[in-house]
């Protein structure tokens, strides 16, 4: 089975909420609220691909140091599995803003389960919930 290396970023704002994106209507599971973040291209390291990730999909400009690693996922979808480190950012310059449309969400770490996501995702909240 092919694995997929996936890097994603909780970024916390000020008062301690999560940033959400929405999953754009044409992608696999469209409306599903996930952490921002996207595939690891050959030759990049997880962190590398976030910093270009957060700049495409929100605009902002972050770096390696401000990256702190948390935990991951590791969650098989039909035809792949999926690898995910997550990090975790509170350091970030520029305003967040979907690039490509895409809704997001500044959300409490309790009110995290009322937002619907991916398989792979559900397992990080508690993990974020109790960090933070």
């Amino acid at each position: 089975m092919k694995v997929v290396l996936v890097a994603a970023a909780a970024l916390i704002d000020a008062d301690g909420r999560v940033l959400l994106a929405q999953r754009p209507e044409g992608k696999s599971l469209a409306g599903l609220w996930e952490f921002p973040g996207g595939k690891v291209e050959p030759g990049e390291s997880p962190e590398t691909a976030l910093i270009r990730e957060l700049k495409e999909e929100l605009g902002i400009d972050t770096w390696q140091s401000c990256l702190a690693p948390l935990t991951f996922a590791s969650h098989s979808y039909e035809g792949f599995h999926l690898l995910m480190p997550l990090f975790v950012c509170r350091r970030w310059q520029g305003t967040v803003q979907g690039q490509e449309g895409q809704a997001l969400a500044w959300v409490r770490p309790d009110r995290l389960r009322d937002y619907p996501m991916p398989p792979a995702d559900l397992p990080l909240i508690p993990i974020l919930r109790d960090w933070l």
